[in-house]
């Protein structure tokens, strides 16, 4: 019994702290409720609640984009590589063409397969590839005279994707602005995006786009015009012209050939005595003797391009030249033409104000032989009118070799007549007839080398209708010799 009401009373003890309990919150929760609490009233507010899941939700979703976005930057450093190429950058064109060819080698058969297999079809499948693309046309002008056209297509502006061995690489082409260059050319970039664990075959892409570039001009001269400030191809490279097509006097060719190629191997000299390293030649002569032709010939034999500029050109000014000739592009030959037009602009400037062509004396002079002048590079310059130059142009450092093209010799005349038909003439019996008919009329030494070989393309196979028209040759030359002393 005393047990019993032990146990009673125990638990009426804890029934009575736990109501004791309740009391206390209820009436905390009275307190709050009468006091107007803050807290209390926040809690019981709908459009706090409302407004603070929106708030977290929003926080939420900015630092999670954020989180993405910073680990997607994260990802793509550690994973992507990218390559950007700018349109100043003399690969560019290297690559665009590349990209049109490697596309295009894709699409091709393999050669003695005719099926490449499931995978492999399945993947040339799949490749999006190049779906827009550029026209670039060419135009260039044939030995005829008429204008030959060549169209190419490469890669237009916008993203592309293309398979180089076992690598996926994103191309993006695209245009920096509405700003353009000096030379009108728009401002544009190409990225090559692939992954960093294939970034070494950026390499062997741009190996192979220069191989490409080296291959399309292989045995061609590529002719370089002025555009604005810069030098810029003119047309397709022409095809090499054989050396020995242009018939100088007797070893006069191969003087020059040996003088250039001395000039050429002397690089090392030059620069241990601090003497600046550039050649320069002038060719003068009548119309007709070979004078462009012969620089053409050399080129061609010395693998060299070639930069032509005229100074009688309209625009040219001295600091323009001074550029130009700052920035000759590699393995390029100069040819200035009309070199007399500057001395001719500073006489009549002298005399009556003349204000023509802007290039001065003093102003190729200095392009030639000034403080800023250009080093490593050989100009031939060409005259008609070798009486019109100063003495101070004529002199070692400006113009170091001075050679005289003059009109055909009795030597240059059968060596044009076998250069045409040497395999119809086999015995000489045309060219004997040929030069005691041309001696009669009187065209030794008085008849230009281009108007022989008109006449000889004239007749081409035909050596008895070349023997035939020299009385006409003779006959043209007696007519335009009035005018051209006059013109003089």
């Amino acid at each position: 019994m005393d047990q019993h009401d032990s146990k009673t009373t125990a638990l009426k003890t804890i029934a009575e702290g736990q109501s004791g309990k309740q009391d206390v919150i209820k009436q905390l929760a009275d307190r709050s409720s009468s006091d107007g609490g803050t807290f209390g009233q926040l809690l019981n507010n709908p459009f706090f609640t409302a407004g603070f899941g929106l708030a977290a939700l929003g926080a939420a979703a900015r630092y999670g984009t954020l989180g993405l976005r910073r680990g997607g930057e994260l990802l793509r450093r550690r994973m992507l590589v990218d390559l950007e190429i700018t349109r100043h950058d003399e690969s560019y064109s290297w690559v665009l063409n590349w990209m049109t060819a490697h596309y295009q080698q894709q699409l091709a058969p393999v050669p003695g397969r005719k099926d490449v297999g499931m995978i492999e079809y399945m993947v040339r499948k799949l490749t999006p590839g190049l779906h827009h693309l550029q026209m670039k046309t060419a135009v260039s002008k044939t030995a005829s005279g008429s204008e030959q056209t060549a169209f190419s297509l490469v890669p237009g502006h916008g993203k592309h994707v293309l398979r180089y061995r076992n690598a996926f690489i994103l191309v993006n082409r695209e245009r920096v602005g509405k700003s353009f260059d000096v030379n009108g050319q728009p401002f544009e970039t190409i990225s090559l995006t692939t992954l960093y664990s294939f970034r070494n075959i950026f390499e062997d892409i741009f190996r192979e786009a220069h191989e490409m570039a080296l291959q399309s001009t292989e045995g061609k001269t590529v002719i370089y015009t002025s555009r604005n400030m810069s030098w810029e191809q003119s047309g397709q490279p022409k095809r090499r012209r054989p050396f020995d097509s242009v018939v100088l006097e007797e070893g006069l060719s191969d003087k020059i050939l040996g003088d250039v190629r001395e000039f050429l191997d002397a690089r090392t000299w030059y620069l241990d005595r601090g003497i600046p390293y550039r050649r320069g030649y002038l060719l003068h002569g009548p119309p007709g003797t070979g004078k462009t032709s012969f620089v053409q010939a050399l080129a061609g034999r010395l693998d060299f391009n070639i930069a032509m500029l005229s100074l009688s050109q309209r625009g040219l000014t001295d600091d323009l030249l001074n550029h130009l000739l700052l920035n000759i592009p590699p393995r390029t030959i100069v040819l200035l033409e009309d070199a007399d037009a500057a001395f001719s602009n500073r006489k009549q400037r002298d005399a009556d104000g003349y204000s023509g062509a802007n290039v001065t004396y003093s102003g190729l002079l200095n392009a030639l032989d000034g403080v800023a002048s250009a080093e490593e590079r050989i100009i031939f310059m060409t005259t008609n009118h070798i009486d019109r130059l100063d003495d101070a142009l004529i002199r070692p450092g400006r113009v170091d070799m001075t050679v005289h093209l003059g009109n055909a010799t009795e030597w240059q005349m059968e060596q044009l007549w076998d250069r045409f038909y040497a395999q119809q003439d086999q015995d000489g019996d045309g060219k004997r007839r040929f030069m005691e008919k041309a001696r009669g009329f009187g065209l030794v030494d008085n008849v230009s080398t281009a108007a022989l070989q008109g006449l000889f393309l004239y007749s081409k196979e035909e050596p008895e209708g070349a023997i035939a028209m020299v009385d006409q040759l003779a006959a043209s030359m007696q007519a335009q010799r009035p005018a051209s002393s006059v013109s003089q």
